[in-house]
């Protein structure tokens, strides 16, 4: 007879798709759309074109929208990363951290509006973000600014019986597992504070690989996005674009007994919207039928450490893109420092500390260099000049051009992601 413990029952994970990823179908289509693909939920983000929260009768629109969703079997989550439903002409302005009170209580309006909704609709959490460090301000006063803002918010959360899961988002004072703990040790761990985890962010900048972080962040899970992405680069990618082994992320999921949705996030490609919501539900649930059948995993370590190269099972689809070989672990500070501005792309210029100079950027390169060809230059492979495994810092690309229109089916990587909203 075995002596091994049996493996704890694990939860069957449920998927949803983000709305921010369906910006150019109207509502009620994207809920369609979703409904008859077979996802579970969906993650709703309020903005100007969906359920804006701004416009007259929200109350109304949204116990019809409740309707709707009921109707269709969908579950949900409120999201409140709308890049400009607040300020047209300020990114996610203003945020929890904006030097201007009166500009700090217009966000936190909007995310008790946002608890309101998710009360009306029956949604399992509503997700937010801190916001940027402004210039001029130092770290400890943002992190004072962002508890007091969000008091209120919390008050109306517990008031409605809906979490509110904050999300670590690269480049923000709130990056990082880390940053989420000061912040609830800081508000004296209030039962309404949970987490957003977003996997993709955890392959780009946490210490841990992304199952770990998963385990990590159990307790206090309450809202999950999920997507592919690269060590040190803040970019969205369709499933198997990127690095994650996602399997053992699934499993890890469902080992925790997380009961809420897992929604896609890829905010960069509405464009292809419809194409990319349909391709990657049978890649989720392929990874969690492999998860299922896996053997049994012998505990993962928590010490704290650069993580090994995912290796992707190989009939997955979307696997045109091997992952990448895993450059030297970087430091969370510096693959994303609070005070940088997510909508400003680094120069691929930029070197990364933990990289020695002679790989990122070769010493001044001699006249020889550049002199005309009968001068013979020096020995200098191209591939030190500019090697494609160096890996640069974190590189934020949603400041940049919209990608051009969807693929043909089976060629998701060709169309180019961003980041987050």
């Amino acid at each position: 007879m075995s002596s091994r413990s049996p493996r704890p029952a694990a939860t069957a994970l449920r998927f949803g798709y983000g709305t921010n990823g369906l910006a150019d179908l109207r509502l009620d289509d994207a809920l369609a759309l979703l409904a008859d693909l077979g996802y579970d939920g969906v993650g709703l983000t309020l903005d100007h074109m969906h359920l804006d929260p701004l416009a007259p009768d929200l109350a109304t629109r949204t116990h019809r929208l409740a309707r709707r969703l009921a109707a269709l079997g969908l579950e949900v989550t409120v999201e409140t990363g709308a890049r400009y439903v607040l300020d047209p002409r300020r990114k996610h302005g203003p945020s929890l951290l904006d030097p201007d009170p009166g500009a700090r209580a217009r966000r936190t309006g909007l995310l008790i509006r946002a608890v309101e909704v998710a009360a009306g609709l029956g949604a399992h959490a509503v997700h937010c973000f801190s916001g940027t460090v402004p210039a001029g301000t130092d770290e400890d006063t943002a992190w004072k600014r962002l508890a007091e803002a969000l008091l209120p918010v919390l008050d109306a959360a517990t008031a409605a019986g809906v979490p509110l899961a904050v999300e670590p988002e690269p480049g923000h004072l709130l990056a990082t597992l880390a940053g989420f703990h000061r912040l609830r040790h800081d508000l004296g761990n209030p039962e309404a504070l949970g987490l957003t985890l977003d996997i993709g962010h955890c392959q780009c900048l946490e210490p841990l690989p992304p199952a770990d972080c998963v385990r990590a962040a159990g307790p206090w899970l309450r809202h999950v996005q999920i997507e592919d992405m690269r060590r040190g680069v803040h970019e969205h990618l369709p499933f198997g674009d990127g690095e994650i082994d996602f399997p053992p992320v699934l499993a890890a999921l469902a080992d925790t007994g997380y009961q809420g949705l897992t929604v896609v996030e890829l905010p960069r490609h509405s464009h292809a919207g419809p194409h990319f919501a349909e391709r990657s539900l049978p890649f989720l649930r392929r990874a969690a039928r492999t998860a299922a059948s896996s053997a049994p995993r012998p505990a993962t370590t928590t010490q704290a450490g650069p993580h090994p190269d995912g290796h992707r099972p190989a009939a997955e689809p979307f696997a045109a893109a091997p992952p990448a070989v895993e450059p030297p672990a970087v430091e969370p500070s510096v693959v994303a420092p609070p005070a940088a501005e997510p909508s400003v792309v680094a120069p691929p210029a930029v070197k990364l500390p933990a990289v020695e100079p002679s790989v990122v950027a070769p010493p001044a390169a001699e006249p020889s260099v550049v002199a005309p060809p009968a001068v013979e230059p020096p020995a200098v492979e191209p591939s030190v000049v500019a090697p494609s495994a160096v890996e640069p810092p974190v590189v934020d690309s949603s400041a940049g051009p919209r990608p051009p229109d969807a693929p043909p089916a089976g060629e998701p990587s060709a169309v180019p992601e961003g980041t987050t909203p």
